[in-house]
C-alpha cells in the first residue's frame, strides 16, 4: 500500500496486510467500486479499520489495469464520514485513475527505455571492443596497409613490385633434433628464435611473410615501396647472425641444444597479394622468391649466402666474399657471395653489424646514383 495522502491516520501506518485491506475487492475487478456507508456494506463492515481505528466509514477505488489485462493495483479515495459522490465526482476518480494508470506505465517503459538503451550501450561496446580485436589480429597476421585496404574494400588487389629483396632462413638439421626433443621443448625452441626474428625484422623495416616448419621468410620493400631495400635486409641478415651467436651461447651455457641457421638473400620482382577467405594469407610470388630459396639451399651454417643481384647493390656499403656460382635446372648460373659485415669505416662496432652516420651518407649517395640511372 503506496500512501498519497495520510490526512487523519497514524504517523505510523504505511502498509496494510492484504487479507484485510479495501483494495482487495477492487483489484480483482474491473469497475469502479464505491462503498458511501462502509458500516452497512457487508464487503467492508467486519473489517478492522471499519470497526476500530480509525473507523473509516466512506471508500471509493477504481483498479489500475493496463491494456495487457494486468491490474497493477487501485486507486482508491476514503474518509471518515459517510459519502454519497455526484457523477461528476464519480468521473473524477475514473479520469484521476486513468492518469495514474497513464504515469505508470510511463514509467515502467521508460525503465525498459533505460534497460534497452543500456544493453545497446553494452551491445555497442562490446562491437567496439571485438573491432578492436579483430584490428589487432589482422594488423597481426596481415601488414598494416594491407589490413587498412581489406577492412576498407573487403579485399586486396595483387600488387607487382619491379624491386624487392627475400631473405630465407632455415634451421641446420632441425629433423633430427625434432627427432630427439620433446614436442614442447621443440616448440619452445622455435618460438624463442623466431621471436627475437620478428623484432629484426620489424626494427629494420621489414615484412615478415610466413615460417613453413623450421623455415623463416620475410621481404624487404614489400608492401611498403622502399629503394633502400637490398640495405635494409643485409643489416636484418646480420642482425639475425649476431642473436643466433647470443642464443646460442646462453642455451650452451644450460647445456640446451642450440640451432645453426642458413640465411639467403636475393633481389627482384615480386607479386603480392592476399590469398584465402576463411585464413587471411599475406604472400609473395616470383622467381626472385625461387632464387631466394637457393640462395638459402646453397649457403652455409652460421653464414649469410646473397646473390649477385644483391651484391652489386651492397657491395660498397658491406664486405662480401666471393662464391662458387651454382646451376639452376633451368640451366642459369647463379654468382654467390657471403655478406660477412659491413665495412669498417662504415660501422660503429667491432663485429660490423651496426651502421654509423658515414653509413647512412654513402646510402643516400647511392639511392641518388640508382635514381640518376
Amino acid at each position: 500500500m503506496w500512501l498519497k495522502s495520510k490526512y487523519g491516520l497514524p504517523p505510523d501506518f504505511n502498509s496494510c496486510p492484504r487479507e484485510i485491506a479495501f483494495c482487495t475487492t477492487t483489484v480483482c475487478g474491473t469497475e469502479l467500486v464505491v462503498s458511501p456507508d462502509l458500516r452497512e456494506d457487508q464487503r467492508f463492515n467486519q473489517l478492522p479499520f471499519v470497526t476500530g481505528e480509525p473507523y473509516l466509514k466512506f471508500y471509493c477505488g477504481m483498479p489500475l489495469i493496463n491494456d495487457e489485462g494486468y491490474a497493477l493495483g487501485t486507486l482508491c479515495v476514503m474518509d471518515f464520514e459517510p459519502h454519497k459522490l455526484a457523477f461528476e465526482q464519480i468521473e473524477a476518480v475514473r479520469r484521476l485513475s486513468h492518469q495514474v494508470l497513464t504515469q505508470l506505465e510511463l514509467r515502467r517503459k521508460l525503465i525498459e527505455f533505460d534497460t534497452a538503451v543500456r544493453e545497446l550501450d553494452e551491445a555497442r561496446t562490446e562491437v567496439v571492443a571485438e573491432k578492436r580485436r579483430t584490428d589487432e589480429l589482422l594488423a597481426n597476421i596481415l601488414p598494416a596497409a594491407i589490413a587498412d585496404e581489406l577492412k576498407r574494400s573487403g579485399k586486396v588487389q595483387p600488387k607487382y613490385a619491379s624491386s624487392a629483396t627475400i631473405l630465407f632462413a632455415d634451421f641446420k638439421n632441425f629433423s633430427l633434433l625434432a627427432e630427439r626433443v620433446e614436442p614442447a621443448a621443440l616448440v619452445g625452441t622455435l618460438d624463442q628464435y623466431f621471436t627475437a626474428f620478428d623484432e629484426i625484422i620489424a626494427r629494420h623495416g621489414l615484412e615478415k611473410i610466413k615460417t613453413i616448419g623450421d623455415a623463416y621468410m620475410a621481404v624487404a620493400g614489400v608492401p611498403a615501396t622502399s629503394r633502400h631495400h637490398p640495405f635494409d635486409a643485409c643489416l636484418a641478415a646480420l642482425d639475425i647472425e649476431a642473436t643466433m651467436a647470443r642464443i646460442g651461447a646462453q642455451r650452451q651455457k644450460l647445456h640446451l641444444p642450440s640451432l645453426e641457421l642458413r640465411i639467403g638473400l636475393h633481389t627482384g620482382p615480386v607479386i603480392s597479394g592476399v590469398v584465402g577467405r576463411r585464413r587471411f594469407t599475406f604472400d609473395i610470388w616470383g622467381d626472385a622468391v625461387n632464387t631466394a630459396a637457393l640462395m638459402e639451399e646453397n649457403g652455409a651454417p652460421g653464414r649469410i649466402n646473397a646473390s649477385e643481384t644483391v651484391a652489386s647493390y651492397v657491395r660498397t656499403l658491406f664486405e662480401l666474399e666471393p662464391r662458387d656460382a651454382i646451376r639452376t635446372k633451368h640451366g642459369r648460373q647463379l654468382e654467390m657471395f657471403f655478406l660477412n659485415r659491413i665495412r669498417p669505416e662504415l660501422s660503429r662496432d667491432a663485429e660490423g653489424r651496426l651502421p654509423n652516420e658515414k653509413f647512412a651518407t654513402e646510402c643516400a649517395r647511392l639511392l641518388t646514383g640508382f635514381s640518376a640511372a
